[in-house]
């Protein structure tokens, strides 16, 4: 049975839409920001500029697709990390949502690198902020099964120590390996020992 035209119209606009987002995704690991046109980006994708356009109006809404895409990816891969460990040691669902997150940064280390700079350049501010919120929920509801006592805001600062950590060795071109994570497990469990001294493990 042959699907309705409008429904294939769909799948295709969706099809379109996609393999442009992920042109501007290609052209950015492997020509950085400098080669990201629309003329590029639509060569890349295999379709005219006429037809891009009709899609977006411009580069920067193709880069707040793409940014918005990874960030969703990020939240989901974050929340499937911790609905995996609910009932796991607390240490080990710390250490699934400390994955979670450098797995997100490097399987495409390049591009992450180049849209942690896009972003900044791109009005989103609103956007990230509550997204920054939504992360420190899930991580909030993970070091709290560490120490009971830990805020809001403590889990804002493991975002934040985490986020770094991961972002400086991607700057330096180093892969996520089991140094990096064992780097910023050390990090948080550090900072947690601190605010709460009977976090030692």
């Amino acid at each position: 049975m042959h699907k309705p035209r409008k429904q294939a119209r769909q799948e295709r606009s969706k099809a379109t839409q996609a393999a442009i987002v992920e042109a501007a995704a290609r052209l950015l690991e492997s020509q950085g920001r400098g080669g990201l046109t629309t003329n590029a980006i639509a060569d890349r994708a295999g379709v005219s500029v006429g037809s891009l356009y009709q899609y977006f109006p411009n580069k920067e809404a193709i880069l707040a697709t793409l940014i918005r895409d990874k960030r969703r990816t990020l939240l989901m891969q974050m929340q499937q990390a911790v609905k995996e460990t609910s009932a796991a040691a607390p240490s080990v669902a710390l250490d699934a949502l400390l994955r979670a997150g450098m797995m997100h940064q490097f399987i495409r280390p390049a591009l992450a690198f180049e849209l942690e700079y896009v972003e900044q350049r791109l009005e989103l501010a609103t956007e990230s902020a509550a997204l920054a919120e939504e992360m420190a929920q899930l991580v909030l509801e993970t070091i709290q099964r560490l120490q009971p006592d830990a805020g809001l805001q403590n889990a804002r600062d493991v975002v934040a120590i985490t986020k770094g950590l991961i972002n400086a060795a991607a700057m330096a071109g180093e892969a996520g390996s089991d140094a990096l994570f064992d780097r910023a497990r050390r990090a948080v469990i550090g900072y947690l020992s601190q605010t709460a001294p009977e976090v030692t493990k």
